[in-house]
């Protein structure tokens, strides 16, 4: 009855079981399913049946007994984590573990019964391998949580949930970490990109940080990185949780972690106990990351080149000499070509068209489909048509010069001579000069509708902080989310944020200082559009003039100019002669943005009394706005005059 059992039948009893029956009391002590249960196992030899279970385990039990020895662990440590994994998977386990250690414990084993049972296997068993041993390092084994911990024999022990599922099955979910297989939407160049990162990191460089713009767009490149080294990424938006490297080892999976710093933010890359392959940080432009006091290497994600991007829009608009076009013009990654390129099949089947254009694409990507710059700046959706802007001929002149400029800045430097390649970035800054009403947001308007894209005013006082360092994270935030979408940035009134340096008299001075500092030497290396309006140049920093490439100046409206205003404002709905618009023309020395005032408070009181726009109606509104002015109406528009 007692002799030993075939070694065939010993290499089916999994460890736990193994461990629990050396446990079992004397007969005349057996009662209840527990007993029972423990006797079934039939291991009357626990030596003996250590030895084959370590020879060759059952198949429920490979990977523990795989990880065993890779990390290594000890004998105690061993049954620690095979009874503590069993209580999480048989309820019968779980039962016969309270039975045993009652009632001093629960369903979870404790330390004393851990000894015990290694003990009854001629083991040894050290108490210091369960409080810092090889387990406990890697999380794999975690020791009581209650605030006032029990006796050290009364303390639980147990196996995070996620690697119990993972040692059973070789695959669970991690919480806080999202399984995400990268978009397949990808231009050639970044496959390749990533092919070449992946390649480095398996020669040796175990972290690199991915940077971009957006993060949605570093993490689709990580992800190609990862698929390049046939594993899966596993996304992590806070530091992992203790355990994580074994479940990441485990799983078979590359742990990419996602995290957006402010500039000159420095952080540290945490351990991952239990896994020893590439580590990944999907981030922005700005700050940097460090392992072993050593700044880790960054990879920025490129930009299609024109001839990709035309491919891309292929097959979304259907015509080459379409597709070339948008690809020249609109400098998207892929997943955002994929997404406008659907969006202006949306607007063409509105139209009743049959198939897109290139104002479809257009209309579009002025939709601001995607930009995601959240508070930081508002859409200004109105198109500005080429007849809306009355300005001068030489501003005319210059706001086409400078439309061409936007148009071909990515390759404007093509060709040309070494210094001007060296340092060139495809970014166009131009600042608007002129009094309040004369049409420098209107010509910010103007420039993105002739460029197809959308038009973003800066809020100041959503990107200000009171909190050190705080506005230049949302500095950064916007400029690196403006590069990646692909719109035009206004900052209005930005001498508010781009105004002189001061001398340093108190510490609000020296912060004050360092904010345009920053400013000036981002918007520098700024690769979009960005334009800025002011009442007066003067009160912008001297080392700001050169990192702008136009200066436009807004001057007051000529009476043939105003003439053209009232016009334009106007419309048909009026009933003035020619004269009377001459007059008003020559005597209202007021801007465009003073004499629509005049026109809307004309036409409430025109409609107001169900009539046309008369003539007393503008002079009744051009007194008002004058007195709004501080000034008096022009004394050639009185009635009797």
């Amino acid at each position: 009855m007692n002799a030993p059992q075939p070694q065939a039948a010993l290499q089916l009893l999994p460890l736990h079981r193994l461990a629990l029956a050396a446990l079992l009391p004397p007969a005349d002590a057996q009662a209840g399913p527990e007993a029972g249960w423990l006797a079934a196992a039939g291991a009357t030899d626990p030596a003996s049946a250590l030895q084959a279970w370590l020879a060759e385990p059952p198949a429920e039990d490979r990977l523990l007994h795989a990880l065993a020895r890779t990390l290594p662990l000890l004998p105690l440590e061993l049954v620690a984590v095979a009874l503590a994994m069993a209580v999480e998977l048989d309820a019968m386990a779980a039962r016969a573990v309270a039975w045993l250690q009652a009632p001093a414990g629960g369903s979870r084993p404790t330390v004393g019964l851990v000894v015990a049972a290694t003990q009854a296997l001629g083991l040894e068993a050290p108490l210091a391998a369960l409080l810092d041993g090889a387990a406990r390092a890697a999380g794999l084994l975690l020791g009581d949580a209650e605030p006032a911990p029990r006796p050290l024999p009364e303390q639980a022990l147990r196996v995070p949930l996620p690697l119990v599922l993972a040692l059973r099955d070789g695959a669970s979910r991690w919480p806080g970490a999202a399984l995400e297989p990268p978009a397949f939407a990808v231009a050639p160049s970044l496959r390749e990109a990533a092919q070449r990162q992946a390649q480095a990191l398996q020669a040796g460089s175990g972290e690199l940080v991915v940077r971009s713009g957006h993060p949605r767009e570093a993490r689709n490149a990580a992800a190609w990185v990862v698929h390049a080294l046939g594993r899966r990424p596993a996304f992590f938006e806070q530091d992992p949780a203790p355990g994580a490297g074994l479940w990441l080892a485990l799983c078979g999976c590359v742990p990419v972690l996602c995290a957006e710093l402010a500039p000159g933010e420095a952080r540290r890359l945490p351990t991952l106990p239990g896994y020893h392959g590439p580590l990944l940080v999907a981030s922005g432009t700005e700050g940097s990351f460090e392992r072993d006091g050593s700044t880790v290497g960054s990879w920025r994600v490129p930009l299609p080149p024109p001839d990709e991007r035309a491919a891309l829009w292929q097959p979304l608009l259907g015509d080459a000499a379409l597709a070339r076009s948008a690809g020249r013009q609109y400098r998207y990654d892929a997943a955002r070509i994929a997404q406008i390129g659907q969006a202006a099949r949306y607007q063409a089947r509105l139209a009743a068209a049959p198939a897109p254009l290139l104002a479809h694409v257009a209309e579009a990507a002025r939709s601001g489909l995607a930009a995601e710059l959240g508070t930081l700046a508002e859409r200004m959706p109105e198109a500005i048509a080429d007849t809306v802007l009355t300005v001068p001929a030489p501003l005319r002149e210059a706001l086409a010069a400078l439309r061409q400029r936007c148009a071909l800045r990515e390759n404007l430097a093509d060709g040309l001579g070494a210094s001007t390649r060296a340092r060139y970035r495809p970014g166009v800054r131009a600042l608007f000069v002129g009094p309040s009403g004369t049409g420098k947001t209107l010509a910010a308007g103007w420039l993105a509708t002739q460029l197809g894209l959308p038009l973003y005013r800066v809020d100041a006082a959503a990107i200000s902080s009171k909190y050190i360092g705080e506005t230049e994270k949302n500095l950064a935030q916007l400029f690196a989310r403006a590069e990646h979408a692909e719109v035009v940035l206004l900052f209005d009134e930005a001498d508010a944020l781009f105004g002189k340096r001061t001398d340093v008299k108190e510490s609000n001075d020296r912060f004050a200082n360092a904010q345009t500092n920053y400013l000036l030497q981002r918007i520098e290396s700024f690769e979009g559009i960005a334009l800025l309006t002011s009442n007066s140049r003067g009160r912008f920093d001297s080392a700001f003039t050169r990192r702008l490439d136009a200066i436009l100046d807004f001057p007051q409206p000529t009476p043939q100019e105003r003439r053209a205003l009232w016009i334009g404002h106007l419309g048909d709905g009026h009933a003035l002669g020619d004269g009377e618009l001459n007059r008003l023309a020559t005597a209202c020395e007021l801007s465009g943005g003073h004499i629509r005032n005049i026109v809307l408070a004309a036409a409430a009181r025109a409609r107001h009394a169900g009539r046309p726009i008369g003539y007393g109606d503008a002079l009744a509104a051009v007194a008002a706005e004058c007195r709004k002015l501080g000034r008096q109406a022009p004394a050639s528009l009185a009635p009797e005059a």
